[in-house]
């Protein structure tokens, strides 16, 4: 910055002002000789990790041949809006008369010319600018002030030593805050009072108000024999006791030391660091309030409201201020560092909650490529160290927690490692966007990822190809904090479920969705005869969505866990890096991703229907009329409940009774003429309990509802047949001579789990079912077992130890079946 330029620093709403006045052609804006009055909006970016320029404005100041100077900026109400606007003071000097201009500078980056004034003096230090906007200083051991109502320069009545806090009080309006004389002599005093004594009530700190221009009080303030010695106040709160005013309030004093006052008496006292403190400001770090104390050696500290403890301390600092910059919802100090090689202000700063948030830039002029090198040389190793760390919990050789977490700090770390040669390449895979190739395996298991808005829920979603075969039990969808001023990542508390549907299903073999677990949902309606090709399978993650508002822009590692077992007693797990999600609140600001029901066309998209069947509440029901036939169920879902069938899905009923009941998903699934599964997909518990009382009001008489817990019986009948197969295999199996008698009884199994599930539909004894099932299984072993079958040792064991987990599967099965 050269000598004609002048610049002054100041922050609002999280942005850095920076105004230069300068003579000359700036950016082609004016002549030479024409004064400038620039502004820059500075914001931080935490990618870069620097305050980067957002946009700029310009005011000529038509002053020729004037000496100009930037008096004073900050931040003050404009009584026509009340609202807290900018402002910039100049003074112009030309031939010894002093003119004043107060310009506001609104977010257009237009300046507005509030209050101008010609004075025949000079306005020294101790000049303030007060909401209206007021203007307030000192002159001869007086104080004078003009407002910008009147443009007339008026007098305070109150002999003031010093002002030293002026601000609005409720039902007071604006104020004053500072010592005044008591013009009291020592001839004229009763009492003999030593020199100290008469140097310490002689004064006594008072509050004036320029509304009514009177004190309106003197008393529970300061005490007088602090009066001399306070050179600082900040005024904390205020609040009126039997026409009594009592302020709690902070002091800097000429002992270097930080007093609390509570109505006129001290509370508690720090004993500053550094020596002549001159200003105090208040930050809510969010971890707890601090006194943020400036120093006139250009030293700064920060103290503890809460204990009055010095928390930390900074020297040779050139300006600081206070502000939310990183856009966290709580303050964050800004502390720029004095750089006499720089003429950058921007370029050595600190920004810091003294928490969590702490970014640090240091000004080194031009880096040397020694530098670049041993920073490539670091962010290699860091590469490399958590690249061992994947493949040791990929082969299973560490499965503790820690390193589950150095795993997910390694994806944090491929997400922010920054290339210094050259442009970034680009690892964002955004919503509803093809997966890049380097970010999936050569099978190309991800085909997209989406996200929902409902209500407080956020609902993420993944599609897959057909040829992942998923069950609950061995996937997991976990969503990870993407923040980048923490050095690592924490994982999203959520709920995952597995939902697979098929097109075009033929209605004769359609399956309910079914529950397996408390913690997680699998849901297949996927039936016998549906080719894979048929099925659409998402894996979703909900998780509450108001915790996370508090990030204007939030950002999540969307990643997939697949478990795979080999041979049967041994698992392997696969990472599938699915991509990045970003939510801005202008995105939902244009409901762009919230999730409504249009009256037309209540589901748009596919992406909608996996929203709902994930964030609602599932209840699964077995309807039994012992008398009479269920077809009233058809006629309740659609003519009472005014239900859609959504076509791309036909099993799903959308409900568009208006109403609470709008947007209820059912699920119906007649098994015989007198029972039934019905699922419900309710946004609350309320929907729900309504839904009930009006489906009993159009049931037959005696009918019966029970609540699935474990999920449908179809789906544990299946997996028990499936598990008893599974065991006759595994019998076959003992010999390879036995090849063809093992597929004989394959084809006999399934011949007989056929035959038993007419017998399931037919019979309602559940415990005589199961023990049919027991009876053909005991039989079909007896054969296997009866045959002359040799095998080695080795072999047994493997099969047993094979054999002992398939039996465990169909017994757990049996057991919840036999409990329906």
């Amino acid at each position: 910055m050269s000598s004609n330029e002048q610049e002054r620093l100041l922050c609002y709403n999280g942005e850095v002002l920076i105004f230069r006045l300068s003579k000359g052609d700036v950016a082609g804006k004016g002549p030479a000789e024409i004064p400038i009055l620039q502004v820059r909006r500075m914001v931080f970016d935490r990618g870069a990790r620097a305050f980067i320029q957002k946009s700029t404005g310009f005011f000529m100041l038509k002053e020729e041949n004037s000496h100009l100077k930037i008096v004073c900026c900050n931040c003050v109400s404009d009584f026509r809006i009340g609202i807290n606007l900018p402002y910039v003071m100049i003074q112009c000097n030309k031939k010894n008369t002093f003119r004043y201009v107060l310009l506001f500078l609104h977010s257009t980056n237009k300046f507005e010319k509030r209050l101008s004034f010609r004075l025949s003096h000079e306005l020294k230090d101790g000049v303030r600018v007060l909401n209206g906007p007021l203007v307030l200083w000192k002159r001869a051991e007086k104080f004078y002030l003009i407002s910008s109502l009147n443009g007339k320069v008026m007098t305070v009545s109150v002999n003031f030593s010093s002002v030293q806090w002026a601000g609005e009080i409720e039902n007071l309006g604006m104020v004053l805050l500072g010592p005044k004389a008591c013009f009291l002599s020592e001839e004229g005093c009763t009492q003999k009072l030593s020199k100290s004594d008469y140097a310490i009530w002689k004064t006594t700190f008072c509050v004036y108000s320029l509304e009514n221009e009177e004190v309106i009080s003197d008393a529970y303030i300061i005490p007088p024999a602090y009066s001399s010695v306070v050179t600082c106040v900040h005024v904390c709160a205020t609040e009126n006791v039997n026409n009594q005013l009592r302020m709690s309030l902070i002091a800097l004093t000429r002992k270097n030391q930080l007093i609390s006052f509570q109505n006129g008496t001290p509370k508690s006292v720090c004993q500053l660091p550094f020596g002549d403190p001159c200003a105090v400001q208040l930050m809510d770090s969010g971890g707890g309030e601090l006194f943020i104390v400036s120093f006139k050696s250009n030293d700064i500290c920060a103290v503890w409201k809460k204990n009055f403890q010095v928390a930390a301390k900074w020297e040779k600092i050139s300006s600081v201020l206070i502000d939310d910059f990183i856009g966290a919802g709580t303050e964050q100090v800004l502390l720029l560092f004095q750089d006499s090689l720089n003429s950058d202000c921007l370029s050595s700063f600190t920004v810091t909650d003294l928490g969590n948030i702490n970014y640090s830039v240091s000004y080194v002029g031009l880096a040397s490529i020694q530098e670049l090198k041993q920073h490539l040389l670091l962010k290699e190793k860091i590469i490399s160290k958590y690249w061992k760390i994947l493949i040791n919990l990929i082969q299973g050789k560490d499965e503790s927690t820690s390193a589950a977490e150095k795993l997910l700090n390694m994806f944090f770390f491929k997400a922010h490692l920054v290339t210094l040669c050259g442009k970034e390449e680009s690892p964002v895979c955004t919503f509803e966007e093809k997966i890049p190739d380097d970010f999936q395996d050569s099978e190309r298991l991800i085909e997209k990822i989406w996200y929902r808005v409902i209500d407080d829920s956020l609902v993420v979603g993944v599609k897959t190809t057909s040829s992942l075969k998923l069950s609950l039990n061995h996937v997991t969808l976990s969503l990870v904090m993407d923040q980048a001023h923490s050095s690592s990542c924490r994982l999203i508390k959520c709920h995952n479920r597995v939902i697979k549907l098929s097109r075009d299903f033929p209605p004769a073999s359609r399956s309910v969705p079914c529950e397996v677990g408390s913690e997680k949902d699998e849901e297949s309606s996927a039936g016998e005869q549906a080719s894979e090709k048929e099925c659409v399978q998402v894996i979703t993650a909900v998780t509450p969505f108001s915790p996370l508002l508090a990030f204007i822009d939030f950002c999540c590692i969307v990643l997939l866990q697949i478990r795979e077992r080999e041979n049967g007693n041994s698992s392997e797990d696969h990472y599938v890096w699915c991509g990045r999600l970003f939510i801005s609140l202008e995105d939902l600001s244009s409901r762009k991703y919230l999730l409504t029901f249009p009256k037309k066309k209540p589901i748009e998209h596919v992406e909608d229907l996996f929203a709902l069947l994930t964030a609602f509440n599932r209840a699964c029901f077995q309807i039994t009329s012992p008398t009479y036939s269920l077809t009233s169920m058809k006629t309740w879902l659609l003519e009472y409940m005014k239900c859609e069938v959504i076509q791309e899905f036909p099993e799903i009923c959308f409900c568009k009774r208006p109403g609470s009941f709008y947007g209820t998903l059912f699920n119906w699934k007649q098994r015989t003429p007198f029972e039934g599964i019905l699922i419900v997909y309710s946004r609350n518990q309320t929907v729900l309990f309504q839904c009930l009382h009006n489906l009993i009001g159009a049931l037959p008489i005696n009918c019966f509802l029970k609540k699935l817990k474990s999920g449908s019986e179809d789906f544990l009948i299946d997996h028990l047949a499936s598990s008893l197969e599974k065991e006759l295999v595994i019998l076959g199996s003992l010999s390879s001579a036995l090849v063809e008698v093992e597929n004989n009884l394959v084809q006999s199994c399934e011949a007989s789990k056929e035959k038993s599930s007419g017998v399931v539909a037919a019979l309602s004894d559940r415990k005589e079912n199961i023990h049919l099932y027991r009876k053909e299984f005991q039989r079909e072993k007896t054969q296997t077992l009866g045959t002359n079958l040799k095998v080695s040792g080795a072999l047994y064991r493997e099969l047993t130890l094979k054999l002992a987990e398939v039996q465990l599967r169909s017994d757990l099965a049996a057991q919840k079946l036999a409990g329906l």
